[in-house]
């Protein structure tokens, strides 16, 4: 796993490997050879550099020196003259870099750096930096549309200028880069809210050659799940395993309403490895679900007068509930009054639970002003697992905003952080999901945006609970487990989006690939660790 950082963070960072011996200049000459070399591989024969005001700057110009040495004929655009740049480090590299053969064009017009864009093979973005936050200002509010309305392929330097390396956010302008080359690790705003829609490729420079000595000195605001973290979860069936032991899952869904959800949880489920899964919905559409899942029984529990689950489900399902290896609650199941009875009483089994959809808007209602309020409400000794997409988070907190990543893993933050057990994890889901647990964040890879589509969700949750189920409870780190599901679910994504397209992708196209999105990761997994795939391939 690698490190996400925030931009807090990467000050502390800087700090303690400047303890170690390696200045911020010596950084700054790391961080400029890091895009020079990058930049080389688009064997460019005229660059454009776009110098800013910081040390974001300064790593353009070194970067604009070096190309110039490799024969790149380099033209820098910077505001102000090279004397006169704000930052002491920059100031330097910047009259270093003047002093030799490199154009230095001083305050350009739009018009003469679109000039230097249409004559370029190549522009390297090193305007703002990870210190930058608000609204972008001139003449940085010209430079950076020109850029975009050029042909020009782009390198950004740490972030995209524009965009707010914290919290993802732009306000109103930002490069659309080709490739961000960020530096030391990864910073948290590239990949929330609307930081992945400008990124491009993200590769980064580790830039300090002890990194990995010094990285756990400073908190990670996450970390970066490979597929080669999720082996644990890949190993193949035994000879001698049978449905039950392969391990089950109860499915507690469905409604009059919805009776998808609960159909589309259940077949997932199935498909993602569970050996045996059961249904238990409302009686109003049990016989609808059998219908459409020969192959899944279905228990039909009393329904109240609009379909959902009455009075009595409460106590039938938390009596078949212990006979599972886990139990999955929530997917079109309504928030009447005996669905939030199912839910207390599921809460207080001793059985692996996942609460999605309804199940997390019941138990939003069960408490007051937020249930980080009331943790004794879901305070348990078995695993519990809540998948919450933002919004769905929100009202778990007391309605308190979530429209990124980083508000989204404050507010699972609170979720854990009032329990404290290393059991239960919060899998925030958006554009780039958040497994959140007491210690860890982590960050599986983000799925497409074919995945944003009705039902998306309940699939999620039944790969979720089949992970949960074949692992019969022998799980380290359930932050990991859960990434596996996510990465499954994402490839299913991919692999759905490159059947149909990608605007033609529906939740039900997923669940026939899960099998195909496993063996994607499995691969993946092979790629990094550097040993044949499913297939055979190096």
């Amino acid at each position: 796993m690698k490190p996400i950082l925030s931009t807090e963070e990467v000050v502390k960072l800087e700090d303690i490997i400047e303890r170690e011996g390696t200045s911020k200049a010596e950084l700054m000459e790391h961080a400029g050879e890091f895009v020079a070399t990058l930049a080389m591989s688009y064997e460019p024969k005229e660059v454009v550099v776009l110098a800013g005001f910081g040390n974001n700057g300064g790593d353009g110009w070194v970067a604009a020196d070096i190309l110039q040495q490799r024969g790149v004929h380099v033209v820098v655009a910077t505001p102000v003259e090279p004397n006169e740049v704000p930052s002491a480090l920059a100031r330097h590299v910047a009259r270093r870099t003047a002093g030799r053969d490199v154009d230095v064009i001083v305050g350009p017009s739009r018009d003469e750096l679109e000039g230097l864009l249409d004559k370029a093979d190549l522009a390297i973005d090193a305007i703002l930096g990870t210190g930058f936050h608000g609204t972008v200002r001139p003449p940085f509010s010209i430079w950076i549309p020109t850029l975009n309305e050029a042909a020009t392929r782009v390198i950004s330097v740490d972030v995209p200028s524009g965009l707010d390396a914290q919290t993802g956010v732009v306000e109103d302008c930002c490069v659309q880069a080709d490739k961000t080359a960020t530096m030391i690790a990864p910073k948290i705003g590239l990949y929330s809210a609307d930081g992945p829609s400008y990124v491009g490729e993200l590769v980064c420079g580790e830039l300090y050659d002890r990194l990995d000595e010094v990285i756990d000195d400073v908190d990670h605001a996450a970390e970066i799940v490979q597929a080669s973290d999720l082996v644990e979860f890949m190993e193949p069936l035994p000879a001698n395993i049978n449905k039950y032991s392969r391990g089950s899952v109860l499915v507690v869904a469905g409604s009059a309403r919805y009776p998808g959800a609960a159909m589309m949880a259940a077949k997932a489920a199935a498909r993602a490895g569970a050996g045996y899964v059961t249904v238990a919905a409302p009686d109003a559409c049990a016989n609808l679900i059998r219908m459409a899942l020969p192959s899944v029984p279905v228990v039909a529990i009393p329904s109240d007068s609009r379909g959902s689950f009455g009075a009595a489900a409460r106590s039938v399902i938390c009596e078949i509930a212990p006979k599972y290896d886990c139990v999955l609650c929530g997917p079109g199941m309504t928030t009447a009054a005996g669905c939030m009875q199912v839910v207390s009483g599921l809460l207080e089994l001793d059985i692996p639970l996942i609460m999605d959809a309804d199940a997390l808007n019941c138990l939003a209602r069960l408490a007051i002003d937020g249930i980080d309020k009331t943790p004794e409400l879901y305070r348990r000794e078995a695993p519990l697992i809540l998948t919450p997409h933002h919004r769905e988070l929100s009202r778990l907190v007391g309605d308190v905003p979530v429209d990124d990543l980083g508000s989204a893993i404050e507010a699972a933050q609170r979720i854990v952080w009032a329990v404290g057990s290393d059991n239960m994890i919060v899998v925030a889901k958006g554009a780039t999901t958040a497994i959140v647990g007491v210690e860890k964040v982590l960050i599986p890879v983000a799925g497409p945006a074919s995945l944003a589509t009705a039902g998306s969700g309940d699939v999620l949750a039944g790969i979720m609970a089949a992970a949960v189920a074949t692992s019969h409870g022998e799980v380290e780190r359930w932050e990991v487990l859960a990434s596996y599901a996510v990465a499954v679910h994402s490839y299913t994504g991919f692999a759905a989006a490159a059947e149909y397209g990608e605007r033609s992708v529906i939740a039900t196209d997923l669940i026939d690939l899960i099998g195909e999105a496993i063996r994607l990761v499995e691969n993946e997994a092979c790629k990094d660790l550097g040993i044949a795939d499913a297939r055979g391939d190096e």
